[in-house]
């Protein structure tokens, strides 16, 4: 360990640093972006967005200075200048209310492609909600102003209402299809690949659960390869009355994670992809998606299967499985359901060939202990580099297995109190959704998730080599 920072007022941390010509950039839970020294952890810059800094960040050279990309859980994509942290633009990527930006934006030619995705499937619980009208898209923006060059969305018609459920609910539909992930560039051909959630409402529609090809330069649709189909889910379907469950009833197995595009060693390519269905894929680009291998790791989920990413060096694809798990009771005297983390179920790393998708190696999870509350899920993006593939679990556990055969080679428990550079109390927890970055010899990893009853945490660990 070398440094480690403190955000006030944090208990959630879910985007991704950068690091970039001696900078660590990250933004935190309250809506603040920071600048700091990679060796010392020392704050260069702050400044504050409108909300939470949801997605991962991005910088890239526009006109000649660094600029910061990235997007708030409130559906805003902003533009900062890397060197001060002022504000260079902001757009809303969608009008809808409850559009947020999970998607990191990717950078290519003075250009950011970004997709929306939203909290409307959770807004259901609602009794008197009518599901839903939201519909997911990708977009083309301009990186020095901001100015969109074209929107494409992943449900073509306009929501509308349909027939009531079986259950006498109002509907509004086709909706959902929101793009959690950041698109997967193949610039030789001027093609981009999302991937993409489910349906909220029915109708189920095509493009629902599955990898979308889109041209950069204009958005248009060439392909989709749809991996689950009538997968229609809202978070009503949770309740014990399902009010507001679409029929379809879908298991919910959206991608949360992006495609990785490799060459094979027969000179053909590949989408690597892992779903929360508990799958994991590869796809060929070339011929519409055409699936040329699949492999299990586990059960899937609403927060099951492979959650938010998996990693390629090139010769495997490595994925770690969620499938957090819950144990319900009734709170006494209601019949209101309480659920605590299962420290028994969910967790374990996978390594398998990108040609044939043989398992070269399975690593189950060490175990909760005697944690509480805790889970062994490891539902957060996996970072490799030659040699080591790092994970980090919710039960606080940031971990190196050897890609060589998935043995352990470090283990560092984030769950404890830590002294910070900038004198904000801090302490690690669960980790979830950002993967770690590594850079110039140095490991940076946030830690900190109290979604779901988790580990609450506020510090970015800053590690480098052991003398």
């Amino acid at each position: 360990m070398k440094w480690v920072f403190a955000f006030p007022d944090t208990a959630v941390l879910r985007s991704q640093p950068a690091v970039y010509r001696g900078r660590v950039f990250i933004g935190s839970q309250d809506g603040s972006v920071y600048a700091l020294d990679a060796e010392t952890g020392c704050v260069h810059w702050t400044t504050t967005v409108q909300a939470e800094v949801r997605s991962g960040i991005t910088v890239a050279e526009v006109e000649g200075k660094p600029a910061l990309f990235f997007g708030d859980s409130s559906g805003y994509l902003y533009g900062l200048d890397g060197a001060t942290g002022k504000q260079l633009w902001k757009l809303r990527l969608d009008e809808h209310a409850a559009a947020k930006a999970t998607s990191t934006p990717m950078f290519y030619q003075g250009r950011l492609y970004i997709g929306v995705s939203s909290l409307e499937e959770a807004l259901s619980v609602a009794p008197a909600y009518v599901c839903c009208s939201f519909r997911g898209s990708v977009s083309a923006v301009q990186a020095t102003d901001g100015k969109v060059l074209w929107k494409t969305y992943m449900i073509e018609e306009t929501p509308k209402p349909q027939p009531k459920t079986k259950r006498g609910s109002a509907v509004m539909g086709p909706s959902g299809v929101g793009v959690w992930t950041a698109p997967t560039l193949d610039t030789d051909r001027d093609v981009m690949y999302v991937t993409t959630g489910d349906n909220y409402s029915d109708p189920p529609t095509p493009f629902s659960d599955a990898v979308v090809a889109l041209q950069m330069s204009t958005g248009r649709i060439l392909w989709s390869k749809q991996l689950t189909a009538g997968d229609a889910w809202n978070s009503s379907c949770y309740l014990a009355g399902k009010v507001n469950c679409p029929d379809s009833d879908g298991p919910d197995f959206d991608f949360a994670a992006s495609a990785a595009l490799v060459s094979l060693p027969n000179g053909r390519r590949a989408l690597m992809l892992g779903q929360k269905s508990g799958m994991a894929y590869a796809i060929d680009p070339d011929r519409r998606g055409q699936i040329l291998w699949q492999a299990r790791v586990g059960k899937g989920g609403t927060v099951g299967g492979i959650e938010w990413g998996g990693a390629t060096d090139g010769r495997n694809f490595y994925v770690a499985l969620s499938d957090v798990a819950f144990e319900v009771s009734l709170k006494p005297g209601t019949n209101d359901r309480l659920y605590e983390l299962d420290p028994k179920q969910g967790g374990g790393m996978f390594a398998f060939r990108i040609d044939n998708g043989r398992r070269i190696w399975q690593t189950p999870p060490p175990g909760c202990g005697d944690r509480r509350p805790c889970s062994p899920a490891q539902s957060a993006a996996v970072t490799a580099i030659p040699g080591a593939v790092f994970s980090g679990s919710l039960d606080g556990h940031l971990r190196a297995y050897a890609t060589t055969n998935g043995k352990i080679l470090w283990d560092y428990d984030t769950d404890r109190e830590f002294k910070t550079v900038n004198g904000v109390p801090g302490h690690g927890g669960a980790l979830d959704v950002g993967g770690p970055i590594v850079a110039g010899g140095m490991l940076f990893a946030t830690s900190g998730s109290a979604q779901r009853n988790g580990l609450p945490g506020n510090v970015l660990l800053a590690f480098g080599l052991g003398r």
